[in-house]
Formats: structure tokens, sequence, C-alpha cells
């Protein structure tokens, strides 16, 4: 079907001119508006003003330009119903059949901060409107939502003489696809906005708007025969938040699927913690994590947890990585390491592994608890799991630990240093797979066991990876003894105290095994599932 008019509105005026050249040699009628127009006329090209169409000047500073049966009568006709062809015909309205806009910025707006009075104008009406009516009678007219499709189209008359009608639908289904998406960072956005000015909404509203961009596409997902891609959450409330997201890589390989989901798990328990930290994770959970003076000695302690899981392990740690750390980590097969900042000497030394991953992930130094009070998000922060037909959406865990609520629950009462302890192995606890337990001694993990079906098994792996290192340790748990028998491992294993939410029908049995073991128990009341 020939192209005999096109409407060109563009905000991005990126590839505009070359597309209406290109139209313009196959003798295309150009209708354009304001901005646009005059770039075009500027350019040397015949342009057709949009006012001169419908008879009436731009209206209300600019917020009413295409909004007229003129211009969406000639979009929405369809060219085999004889009606719609007579009408037009009868009410002097020429059929469109092309339509090229990029819409206001809204984005851009968003992240720069503007006032929400300025983010309501860049909310655009007028060119979500035409693409979804050009991409609704695609059957007739092409509809360009962005720059990258000029060339497509041109191509296309060049080869063809014509736009086939599995372009126009590809061209479609691109439309479609980025008014939804703006339209879902306007709703998450304003509602952002909306809620810092003492508005309270539905964080869980009946329809919930998410808008995404990819961010790349990924060699492949958990497995080889599955594809992937990796999304970058525009919703305000995540879209500086510090993670892969906003991360720069390097180095290395290109990330793959299991690679974030390890990252992700890394960064986040990295950052759990306010002292120099390295956390060691495997397979979604934790190997290893210690804090200490100097990443160095973080990095020998967590490491000495488990010795053998690290290998093929991500790394994270939460200050610059310095040469000496960089250089201990050297001698294991890893295949990422994420840091807030690498020194010059530790990416000459890591950089020597051709395919290691290196992640430059900026904050990633602040505890998440400081950034939480001193760089506080807009709105509350949420996580996402997709499950068969549906997503679990829910408040991301950043709930404080408070050791003042923490209640004594044995005879004997922990010391300083085992308080001390059972908050670094809380924090801890809360990173590794349900159902979860940890020991550690002063800031170190010296066994981690999790992503078991029974406790009293996570705890029995835990010791059999510690060994010797265990006796003299603290246990953490992230949820209730159902049954005494956990404790009892413990207390073979040489534990001293144990900290855990309670809660259990069973509290008192286990309460009384603790005794019995001269062990002191604390609950905390604060349930750590990860699953």
């Amino acid at each position: 079907m020939p192209l005999r008019r096109a409407l060109l509105s563009v905000h991005d005026k990126t590839g505009i001119v070359d597309l209406a050249r290109a139209l313009a040699s196959r003798g295309v009628e150009l209708l354009s508006t304001g901005g646009t127009a005059r770039h075009l006329t500027e350019a040397g090209l015949e342009v057709t003003s949009i006012d001169s169409l419908v008879g009436f000047p731009h209206l209300l500073g600019g917020r009413v330009k295409t909004l007229a049966p003129q211009v969406h009568g000639g979009i929405l006709a369809r060219r085999d119903e004889p009606a719609h062809i007579e009408e037009l015909e009868r009410e002097g309205i020429a059929p469109i059949d092309l339509v090229a806009v990029t819409l206001y910025p809204f984005e851009t707006a968003l992240r720069e901060g503007k006032d929400l009075e300025a983010l309501i104008e860049e909310v655009d009406i007028g060119g979500v409107t035409l693409l979804r009516a050009a991409a609704k009678n695609h059957q007739d007219v092409v509809v360009l939502s962005g720059e990258e499709h000029y060339g497509l189209v041109q191509d296309a008359l060049e080869r063809e003489g014509e736009v086939s009608l599995a372009l126009r639908r590809r061209l479609a289904f691109d439309a479609f696809q980025r008014t939804s998406r703006y339209d879902a960072l306007i709703a998450r956005g304003l509602g952002a906005r909306f809620e810092t000015g003492g508005i309270v909404l539905d964080p869980f509203p009946e329809a919930f708007p998410l808008p995404l961009r990819k961010s790349q596409t990924l060699r492949y997902g958990e497995n080889h025969h599955q594809e992937a891609a990796f999304y970058h959450d525009l919703d305000p409330r995540a879209i500086d938040e510090v993670g892969l997201a906003n991360a720069r890589q390097l180095h290395g390989k290109e990330l793959s699927y299991n690679n974030i989901l390890d990252g992700d798990v890394a960064l986040n328990a990295a950052r759990e913690f306010p002292d120099p930290t390295v956390v060691i994770v495997k397979h979604a959970t934790p190997s290893g994590i210690a804090s200490a003076d100097t990443l160095l000695t973080a990095w020998e302690h967590a490491y000495a947890t488990d010795t053998y899981s690290p290998f093929g392990g991500i790394i994270a740690v939460n200050r610059t990585l310095d040469g000496s750390a960089a250089g201990a980590m050297k001698g294991i097969f890893l295949e990422m390491v994420l840091a807030p900042a690498f020194s010059v000497e530790a990416r000459d030394i890591l950089m020597k592994k051709k395919n290691l991953r290196l992640i430059e992930v900026p904050g990633m130094e602040r505890h998440v608890q400081t950034d939480l009070q001193d760089h506080a998000p807009r709105g509350r922060r949420l996580t996402y799991r997709s499950v068969s037909g549906g997503l679990l959406v829910q408040d991301r865990d950043l709930r404080p630990f408070t050791p003042d609520d923490w209640e004594v629950v044995t005879k004997r009462r922990p010391s300083k240093e085992e308080y001390d302890t059972m908050l670094f192995a809380a924090r801890v606890v809360k990173h590794v797979r349900s159902n979860a337990v940890v020991f550690a001694k002063g800031t170190r993990t010296v066994g981690i066991g999790g992503g078991q079906t029974a406790r009293v098994d996570a705890s029995t792996i835990a010791v059999h990876k510690g060994g010797d290192n265990i006796r003299g340790s603290i246990m953490a748990s992230d949820a209730f003894f159902p049954f005494r028998d956990a404790v009892d491992v413990a207390a073979e294993a040489g534990v001293t105290a144990i900290v855990q939410p309670g809660g259990s029908i069973r509290d008192a049995e286990v309460f009384a095994a603790a005794d019995e073991h001269d062990i002191a128990m604390v609950t905390t009341r604060h349930r750590l599932f990860h699953h």
C-alpha cells in the first residue's frame, strides 16, 4: 500500500530529517507540529503545519495540537471499509499513512528531580494518542515510535517500495510496548511524588504498573537452552537504587542470568554490614562472610569458612578493593567480583584473568541502614518475584536490627562479646536460604547451612563444614526451632550461645534444651526467612 501522507511530531529530533527527506523523495506529503515543523522547514523541506490542517492554532500553551478529527480520522479510517472512505471524503479529511512520534521525556524529568508541576507538563497526551491510533490501524498505517525504527522503514521502501504487513505489525507491537511502559512510568512516578506530598496510596493496587527497560540481552538463562534478558526498573523508588541495574562492568565476559542472581545476593549481603566486609556467594547463598579492619583480613576469614565452595563463586566487598585483597583472591577461580570501586593495583591484578567479571557498583560502600536514613528513597522499596501465571510483590526486608528489644530466655545471659557476635550472625543469616543457620565467632562466619527442608539438617551441614571451628561459636537461626534437635546438634559441636526469633509452640522445650547445655539463648521476634 503506497504512502501518500505522513505525520511527523517528535520531541527527539534525532534522525527525523533523514526520514522526512526519504519520504519526500517518494512524493509523500509531510504534516507536522510546531517544533518539528520548524526543524524540517529549516532543513529545506516543505511541510504542512497541523494547525493549518485542522483550522485552529495550538491551544492551551501547546497542550492541544493533534487532538482533532482531521488528524485522527485520517489515521483511524480503514481503507478496506467503503463507509470509512466515504465519510472521510464527505468531511474533507485525507488519510494519513505514516505516523512518527517520540514522546515527551517524562523519564528524564523524573531522573532530574523536577517538581510536580513541571513533571505533569511532561506527561504526553497527543503523542500517546497518535501512537495508539496508528498502532491500532497498523494494517493501513505505519507507526514509528522511536528513532531506531526510521532506518527499517527507509530500507523497506528502498528494497520493496512499500512497508510489509509483517513490519507494520512489528512496529505496532513496539508502539504498544512503548506507550504501556510510558503509562506505567507515569503512574509509578507521579504516585511516588504524591506520596512525598503526604498522600497515602495503596502500595499494592488492583492493577500493578511496572515500568521496565531492557538493559541487556543475556547470553542465556539459568541453563544454556533458555533465553534471557535483564531489565532496569524505572520506578523512581528503584531508579537510583544501589544495585546491578546501575552498575558498570569494567572487565570480563558478559553477565549471565545466574551471575546477576548471585551478584544481587552478594551485593545485598555486603551492604548489610557497616565495617569492611567480604561476602562469598555460591548458587545464591553465602558460603562465607566476614567483617574486619581490612578487606584482606575479611577475605581470609570469609574464605576460611568454607574453602571448597568458593570455586566458581561470586565475591562482593563494601569498600574499594585494594591490591592486597585482590592479590589474595587471584589464586582462586571466581566468576565475578563486585565492589564500589577498584584500586589501580587491584585492576592490574584481576584483569590478568581474561574472563573474570569486575563490576563497579556506585554507592555499595554505604551501609543499607545508613543509606535509608541519609539517602531516603522516594516512597517504599518493593521486591518482585515471578511465579507461573503471576507476580509476587512485597516490601523489601529493610527492617533494622534492634538488639535492645531482644529477650534472654535462658538462665545464662550472653556476654557483651556474645551479643555483638549475635548481631553479626543475625545479619548474615538474613541472606542465607531458608531453613538457615549460621555459626560465627566475632565478625566472621565459621559455618553456614541453608536451603534444607529441616533446620536440623541445615545445622548438621554447617557443623560438618565448620568442624572444630564451631567450638566456642555463636549460632543464629532465621526462624524458630520447631524441635530441640538442632539445639542438641549445636551443643554437641560446642556452641555457647544462640540467637533466634522464637515463636514455636515448643519454645519452652527449646529453651529448656539450651539450659541443659548451659547455652545462652536470645529471642528477637524478628523472622528472617529468605526463600
